[in-house]
């Protein structure tokens, strides 16, 4: 079935100062400019916050499948501690993943028994603001080489290398030429299941470089794995797959295929979209949802920004996850029939979450990011948790 196009609004009453900005900054590059219709009634309440799963320490249980169906995060423990600023998730088994680091422009390894290793450096790693090491993706056709998405300079780039034996080889530059800024530097890396590589951009502080096809800003770029234009991009000759974007930091694939995007947003309304080949999505003529036909609506949006500022996106047995900074908790969003129902939040008492992914095992692994300049950092921070998931 079709995925609906109206979008599911959650309203919170706050002061009008306290839902501007992107990521969770505080000014706006440009007035609100939205054209909006009324969502249906039925969705315009807020939403309710289930009771919150447990964060005691506990040893891993014997997983066993889910039923189809959404799921909910259930039980949940404490597995890493002592990051600094971590950004991205990337797995190398059921136990272990290498993580970013956005400030220092390291990678580190982490496993789930709270070992913290540090692989290296990636050279030319240089940003200030929300630029730096962001996201890091591993190619599944060639699981040894791992994707980097790092601000150098005035440029965001893709480079690529291989990770072996628990360290790195020489890094290659896959794609540059993306603009970067102190803040919206996008940065989420991830492999389709057509093996192509997804790159997800910001406009940098520059709402009018969303709508430029000329610009990789405020986009969501198609590449081959050699940072090639690959067949069926919507634009010949261009690695545009989207347009219209503030600043993407979420990526997901769903069941059927279909690509997501989560999206900060700037006085009105953070956004999860349906990615469509060739769709604009809006700004900076629109946030939200648009009247007419020349703009693609998100399928939800938060409405004011400060209950999300979404991040990191990972997608479950008909069930979207979200990670929210200035919102400080994870959102649950239920896709049921190809639609989508109300979201529901979880984990709101560990501050802002940046990634939120989905284990080899099944399990859910959601990251902390308080001590990226913009947090109130606790004892430990940053840290992973894990989350079992059961069927809700």
């Amino acid at each position: 079935m079709p995925i609906r196009r109206a979008a599911l609004v959650l309203v919170v009453t706050l002061t009008a100062a306290s839902c501007a900005g992107g990521d969770d900054d505080t000014s706006s590059t440009s007035p609100p400019a939205r054209t909006t219709s009324s969502p249906p009634a039925t969705n315009s309440s807020p939403a309710t916050t289930p009771p919150q799963a447990s964060l005691a320490p506990s040893t891993p249980s014997t997983r066993t499948p889910v039923p189809g169906g959404p799921v909910v995060p259930t039980s949940g423990e404490e597995i890493v501690t002592g990051l600094d600023a971590p950004w991205s998730i990337a797995f190398l088994n059921e136990n272990a993943a290498l993580v970013s680091q956005r400030d220092e422009g390291t990678i580190v390894r982490v496993d789930d028994r709270g070992n913290v290793t540090e692989v290296g450096e990636v050279p030319g790693v240089a940003g200030e603001g929300e630029g730096g090491l962001l996201g890091i993706a591993f190619d599944p056709a060639a699981p040894s080489t791992l994707y980097v998405y790092a601000t150098m300079g005035d440029e965001n780039v893709v480079v690529r290398t291989r990770y072996v034996d628990g360290s790195f080889g020489e890094f290659e530059t896959v794609l540059d030429g993306i603009p970067a800024g102190f803040r919206h530097d996008g940065g989420r890396l991830l492999f389709g299941p057509d093996g192509m590589l997804y790159v997800a951009t910001g406009e940098t502080g520059n709402p009018d470089e969303a709508q430029n096809l000329d610009s990789l800003a405020g986009k969501i770029l198609r590449i081959t794995p050699d940072g090639e234009v690959p067949p069926g991009n919507p634009f010949d000759g261009s690695p545009i797959y989207s347009y219209g974007h503030r600043n993407v930091e979420g990526l997901a694939f769903d069941d059927e295929g279909r690509l997501w995007a989560s999206e900060f947003g700037d006085r009105e309304a953070d956004e999860l979209n349906r990615i469509e080949p060739g769709g604009n999505y809006g700004w900076p003529a629109v946030e939200g949802i648009a009247e007419g036909d020349e703009y693609i609506d998100p399928v939800v949006e938060w409405s004011p920004t400060s209950v999300a500022s979404p991040s990191g996106l990972a997608y479950v047995r008909d069930t979207f996850f979200v990670a929210a900074l200035r919102g400080e908790r994870l959102w649950r969003v239920p896709v049921v029939d190809g639609d989508a129902g109300e979201p529901t939040s979880f984990v709101e008492d560990r501050g802002r979450l940046r990634d939120v992914a989905v284990a080899p095992d099944g399990t859910l692994w959601v990251m902390t990011n308080n001590t990226d300049g913009r947090g109130d950092p606790r004892e430990g921070d940053d840290r992973i948790l894990r989350f079992e998931l059961a069927a809700g």
